[in-house]
């Protein structure tokens, strides 16, 4: 901002000098106010644009006043009607002071300054200059066929992706279940076997027991003496 205020000053100067030799008589209260929108921006379809300088001027003579542009860039500025146009094929200073840019490109993006002057007046208040309008022209966008191809593809791809990741963990977790699965079929097949183990063990040891019980209580009566008597 400091850049643009040095060089509004030196505007106001080169302003100055420019009308320092017009001749007229001096009317000291004079007083010029003017306004500029302070940014227009245009797509890269237009080639021609008109940057408005509106202004009220109060207790100014009659006479037209004189309307002088100006265009600012980063380091430096350039006069473009002072009040003739450098370029008059480019540059046209319209009957309500706006001006004409004409073969627009990305280059005319500037700050356009507009100057009023009453040259039969010798008062400071008689020659005023705006704040300015920013210009800016932006550049060709890429086409919306490209765009919208370019966003199928991100999008296909970013399908894919999540497909891939997805079936990975799917993967991964049925490994899992099967891993376990696997597990407890182990320990219950150890439990069962074991388990079958004891179940025979048992079944042969009831047998012989009860084969030994029957044993025990089955023999003949006949057999009781002698088992007494040889015991004697």
């Amino acid at each position: 901002m400091a850049p643009f205020n040095k060089c509004k000053a030196v505007l106001v100067l080169e302003f100055n000098w420019i009308l320092y030799n017009i001749a007229g008589h001096a009317v000291d209260t004079c007083n010029v106010i003017i306004t500029q929108h302070p940014l227009k921006e245009v797509d890269n379809t237009v080639n021609t644009v008109n940057i408005t300088c509106r202004f009220s001027a109060s207790n100014c003579s009659g006479s037209q006043p004189q309307i002088l542009w100006f265009r600012y860039f980063a380091f430096t500025h350039e006069a473009l009607c002072t009040p003739t146009c450098t370029d008059t094929q480019k540059f046209t200073v319209e009957s309500n002071s706006s001006l004409q840019i004409k073969k627009l490109t990305i280059n005319d993006s500037a700050i356009y300054i507009c100057g009023i002057a009453f040259s039969d007046s010798n008062a400071t208040t008689s020659k005023q200059v705006g704040n300015g309008t920013k210009l800016v022209k932006r550049g060709p966008e890429k086409d919306s066929t490209e765009v919208y191809i370019l966003m199928i593809v991100l999008s296909s791809l970013l399908f894919l992706y999540n497909t891939a990741i997805f079936a990975v963990i799917i993967f991964y977790k049925s490994k899992s279940k099967l891993v376990k699965k696997t597990k407890k079929e182990d320990v219950k097949g150890e439990h069962h076997k074991n388990m079958s183990g004891r179940t025979v063990c048992r079944a042969i040891v009831q047998e012989l027991y009860k084969k030994r019980y029957a044993n025990n209580h089955n023999q003949p009566e006949c057999l009781e003496p002698d088992n007494i008597y040889q015991n004697r």
